[in-house]
């Protein structure tokens, strides 16, 4: 915002001068565009722009341990690993997904962290860890832990559950021809491969409506399809 006022302050100190000049000033070239720099991180990558970190689940869960404490007080601790898009990511935590009491008697978390505030390079999911406390009067019969692109559950309050995450994590992408759909091969990634909701970007493609969003894949492709870039946003 500071850096809004300020443009609208500059804008409108130009038009006064332009006033008193009686116009004159009207006929004179503005000035040109700043010279490139590289700002920001050097992992990132993609849409420059105002930082925008944002609090939102991370992209997959993959386990939920449930534990029952024998020490006093006795307490019931959901521990939960999972993996967010990229490296970046803070203050991981499980938060309800809805208030009051489930209608299926099971605890609703949502897997949530901190996005990095600048569209990230593609190098490997980063793993997480969180934890949830309840005590041993509690009211629920299982607990379901949901992430951005997947959801897993424990049917009592004891045990454990782990799901494999068989999406390429992108470290591998660059140089790679893209295919929606087909056999995979070498040098050649697919659909299928790939987090769900990524997007390719060709050299002919505008970008109009474009909504930041840090678990989704973006890959620059060149004229015949090889990916050149691959980052988070």
């Amino acid at each position: 915002m500071t850096k809004i006022v300020a443009k609208l302050g500059a804008a409108a100190a130009a038009v006064a001068l332009v006033t008193g000049l009686g116009g004159l000033a009207m006929a004179q070239t503005a000035p040109g565009p700043e010279g490139y720099t590289q700002q920001g991180s050097p992992d990132a990558a993609g849409p420059s722009g105002a930082t925008r970190a944002l609090e939102v689940p991370l992209l997959y869960v993959n386990s939920i341990e449930i534990i029952a404490t024998q020490a006093d007080p006795k307490l019931v601790l959901v521990r939960v690993t999972g993996l967010a898009s990229s490296p970046g990511w803070t203050a991981p935590e499980l938060v309800p997904f809805f208030y009051g009491k489930p209608a299926d008697g099971v605890l609703d978390l949502q897997f949530i962290a901190t996005s990095p505030e600048q569209s990230q390079k593609a190098d490997g999911f980063e793993p997480m860890t969180a934890l949830f406390t309840l005590d041993t009067s509690n009211p629920f019969k299982g607990v379901r832990v949901r992430a951005d692109a997947n959801a897993i559950e424990v049917d009592k309050m004891t045990g454990f559950v782990q799901t494999q995450i068989k999406a390429n994590d992108g470290r591998d992408l660059i140089g790679k021809k893209f295919v929606e759909s087909g056999p995979a091969g070498a040098g050649v990634v697919t659909g299928a491969d790939l987090p769900k909701g990524y997007r390719t970007i060709m050299p002919t493609h505008g970008v109009a409506g474009i909504t930041h969003n840090p678990n989704r894949l973006n890959l620059i492709l060149d004229s015949g399809s090889k990916i050149v870039m691959a980052f988070w946003e």
